[in-house]
């Protein structure tokens, strides 16, 4: 059993244990499911409000459904194709302020106000895209930027 006493006064403190945990729980594992349902879990339970987090995984041609704390959700997701295949096709971060301001935005969840997509690349090969959705307007900023970007470095290795 994993417990955490994750207490952080600023946000890039809580980024730094959430990082700490996460390296805990993945360390020797070589499952990527695995690895993936426990960030999904680790991040959903520890950063604040947030309705949705998880990951989209690269499949053939499009991104697909993976582990996810949050409501039902897409399942398919085509390259290009809202904030999620836009990341993954540009490979590069993409933090919303306002979801529905975003072209071509893909609303799983009508409750999702703003959005912070990231790409995971290990080796030049997009392996998918990490997924948090907030029910309030602007919720990332830079710093969430940053700190999921790092989370996403470590757990590319272990995919």
């Amino acid at each position: 059993m994993y417990d955490f006493e994750i207490v952080a006064g600023t946000k890039a403190e809580l980024y730094r244990e959430v990082l700490g945990a996460l390296d805990a729980l993945t360390s020797g594992e070589p499952d990527a499911v695995a690895n993936m349902a426990n960030a999904a879990a680790l991040i959903a339970q520890y950063l604040p409000d947030l309705n949705w987090a998880g990951f989209y995984r690269m499949v053939g041609d499009e991104l697909v459904l993976g582990p996810f704390q949050g409501k039902a959700a897409c399942i398919r997701i085509a390259l290009g194709a809202g904030v999620c295949g836009t990341a993954a096709k540009m490979r590069a971060t993409q933090l919303v302020e306002d979801v529905h301001r975003f072209p071509g935005h893909i609303a799983c969840d009508a409750d999702s106000r703003s959005e912070l997509v990231v790409p995971i690349i290990r080796e030049g090969v997009l392996l998918g895209v990490l997924d948090l959705d907030s029910p309030i307007p602007a919720r990332f900023d830079s710093e969430d930027a940053a700190g999921a970007e790092a989370l996403v470095q470590l757990l590319a290795k272990r995919l």
